[in-house]
């Protein structure tokens, strides 16, 4: 990639620093989207001995580039966002990767084809994960950024994405335990 294009393809990734996500940190303060993608990724390292069998640098860059689409759109909470608000999303963020230099934009198109079909298991740890890191986030974060809905939504959520795997199975029930102690002690 030229320098030029680096710099412009950083530019557009900087604005995952300043669109923050419908999640706060523990001290109050609303979370980037790329802090989310950091700690995501962070989270999918430290799993790489339960899935010896996984790519896990392949998972650490679904990480990364997950939320990428909203560089372009901002955050919108996985309850509010529409189907319109996903087409949107998907035909900026194909149209910034077809614009990045070969062999960026094919391994970039692949990755989130890869994503999108949840057939790999690759794309089901990091689909498992990020619905994890969402929920951790929110128990980290004071009780009164919870909206009525997040009470039974973060009980619920990412629910179906671990079926598949006996530890994530494991690590969304350790993290209901938090969130039910965490209502619990607002009670």
């Amino acid at each position: 990639m030229n320098t030029r294009q680096l710099i412009e393809t950083m530019s557009v990734a900087e604005n995952l620093k300043n669109y923050t996500r419908h999640s706060w940190t523990s001290i109050g303060r609303q979370e980037s989207v790329a802090e989310h993608s950091w700690r995501l990724s962070l989270l999918a390292y430290f799993v790489a001995d339960e899935f010896p069998e996984a790519d896990i640098n392949k998972v650490i860059q679904m990480c990364i580039f997950h939320d990428m689409g909203e560089a372009f759109t901002g955050d919108i909470p996985v309850f509010n966002k529409t189907a319109e608000d996903e087409k949107i999303e998907s035909e900026k963020l194909y149209s910034w990767i077809d614009s990045l230099p070969t062999p960026y934009n094919k391994k970039l198109r692949e990755l989130f084809t890869e994503m999108d079909e949840q057939k790999t298991l690759e794309a089901k740890i990091y689909k498992a994960l990020d619905k994890m890191e969402v929920v951790l986030q929110h128990n980290e974060a004071p009780i009164s950024t919870w909206i009525p809905l997040e009470y039974t939504l973060n009980l619920e959520h990412g629910s179906k994405q671990v079926e598949f795997s006996t530890y994530l199975k494991s690590l969304k029930e350790e993290i209901n335990n938090d969130s039910i102690k965490k209502i619990n002690n607002e009670k």
